[in-house]
């Protein structure tokens, strides 16, 4: 028995040596031309073997691609401004791991120098620029040694779609302070910093993004509240950076809740619109449906991280429904729990809008101090629905010397209602003057348009814009 193993155990000794020759002769047929150009570029700047190098990176989310390419660019400038990009080709290596390609690179010759892969990111709005979405570049450390950087964009449909940056070094401890000063120019060179933003998830594509919008340009004559109404929702939201500091030299908190809450058609949008405009030094993220229950994680880090900042949170009550045989609402009071896990000397505020406050009353009982206050946006008085009138037929003529008729017969209408009123109106004129000209609005014409949302076959209409 013994005899046989031992037998067995050279036969196996035997045939490793034979398919290592057979290995090894293969690699030198594929790759005659010697060592890898593209692994030789690396390790005659880093000055060692690949093997030899050790594995320092860090990871960051698909929509900090931009924000990793400015930081390694600021790190370039810092440290070596006439350092050149290369890439490499060969099969999927736009999605293969660089650790693999040069491993194959360098036994096979499989990969090659090749040109950098580009990519295009929105830095604002209306802006845009290119960068990398794939490439390597030499480089230096703070204190003179030779690295080398290479920056992987998100790949689609990967299991993980983030950015990669390596660093290639002789030792842990020069690639990884490369790493650190990277990370830090990262951030402070966030191209999210002051922006407003949403938040979204795209079920067809499978992956998670981050939109800039252009920020509104609205002021307090735009918003039509019952009086104090706006001040006090301001007063909790709007303030200065030095209003901030004095509050941390008094040991005052600056993380606060703020709940807006009112039927659909209010105003509570509009609300919040107007907010953004007056926070125009300020960060605003803005989720809604499902990116709620989605990316609510991230959002909070990234509003930490970029305050003094607005998390806006529409629609709560969409994540509020009742779960289970017990009534819980667990996704609400993740929520709730991930704005009390918010340090409170940080100068975040949570904007919540809901058009069904009982359904989240029970939550906030069970949470208590995550809101810090809540306030009704009602459907507009008498008085709100002719300043309404009179704001929304701005764009037109408005002949309307008395609206007491007009304003009694809206009694219980929406904002909504009342815009969708004057659209009308405008529009039934339109054909009837100069293409030039502007429409003039008098009382039969609002009637007319008036008798036309009130009749019994657009009720379904009616409802959705906030009529009786």
């Amino acid at each position: 028995m013994t005899d046989s193993l031992d037998i067995d155990t050279q036969d196996a000794r035997r045939l490793a040596g034979a398919l290592i020759s057979l290995i090894d002769g293969a690699r030198h047929r594929v790759n005659p031309g010697g060592p890898s150009e593209v692994v030789k570029r690396i390790t005659d700047h880093v000055g060692c073997a690949l093997a030899d190098m050790p594995n320092v990176s860090t990871r960051f989310d698909s929509w900090d691609h931009v924000n990793l390419d400015r930081g390694v660019h600021s790190y370039l400038e810092r440290w070596s401004p006439d350092a050149e990009w290369f890439g490499m080709t060969g099969n999927q290596h736009a999605r293969a791991d660089l650790l693999d390609m040069l491993a194959s690179a360098d036994q096979f010759g499989a990969y090659r120098l090749g040109a950098v892969d580009y990519a295009t990111a929105a830095t604002g709005p209306d802006e845009a620029v290119e960068i990398v979405h794939f490439g390597l570049v030499a480089s230096r450390a703070p204190d003179g040694e030779p690295v080398v950087l290479a920056l992987r964009g998100p790949v689609e449909h990967s299991p993980d779609p983030g950015c990669i940056l390596r660093v290639l070094a002789a030792n842990r401890e020069t690639a990884t302070a490369v790493r650190t000063e990277i990370e830090q120019l990262v951030r402070a060179r966030d191209v999210y910093r002051g922006q407003l933003l949403s938040f979204d998830v795209s079920e067809h594509r499978g992956n998670e993004l981050v939109s800039f919008l252009p920020r509104p340009e609205l002021d307090a004559h735009d918003v039509v509240l019952p009086a104090g109404v706006l001040d006090a929702i301001e007063r909790h939201v709007v303030r200065s950076a030095e209003q901030g500091d004095r509050l941390r030299a008094h040991g005052q908190h600056l993380k606060r809740g703020v709940m807006l809450y009112g039927p659909p058609g209010t105003g509570k949008t509009h609300t919040v619109r107007y907010l953004m405009s007056r926070l125009s030094d300020t960060t605003v993220l803005v989720l809604s449906g499902r990116a709620l229950t989605v990316m609510l994680a991230r959002a909070v880090s990234i509003a930490r991280r970029l305050q003094p900042s607005v998390l806006v949170l529409e629609d709560v009550d969409l994540v509020a429904e009742e779960r289970g045989h017990h009534g819980s609402t667990p996704v609400l009071f993740e929520l709730l729990n991930r704005i009390d896990g918010v340090d409170a000397d940080a100068d975040v505020t949570f904007l919540l809008t809901t058009n069904r406050v009982d359904m989240i009353e029970r939550a906030l009982s069970e949470r208590p101090g995550r809101v810090d206050l809540a306030v009704e946006i009602p459907k507009p008085d008498a008085d709100g629905r002719e300043r309404l009138l009179r704001l929304y037929a701005e764009g037109a003529e408005l002949d309307l010397p008395d609206a007491s008729r007009i304003v009694a017969d809206t009694d219980g209408v929406t904002a909504s209602f009342m815009r969708e009123l004057v659209r009308r109106a405008v529009s039934e004129q339109l054909d009837r003057v100069a293409e030039d000209a502007r429409v003039r609005l008098t009382e039969p014409m609002l009637r007319e348009a008036l008798d036309e949302l009130l009749e019994q076959r657009n009720k379904l209409t009616r409802v959705i814009i906030g009529g009786q």
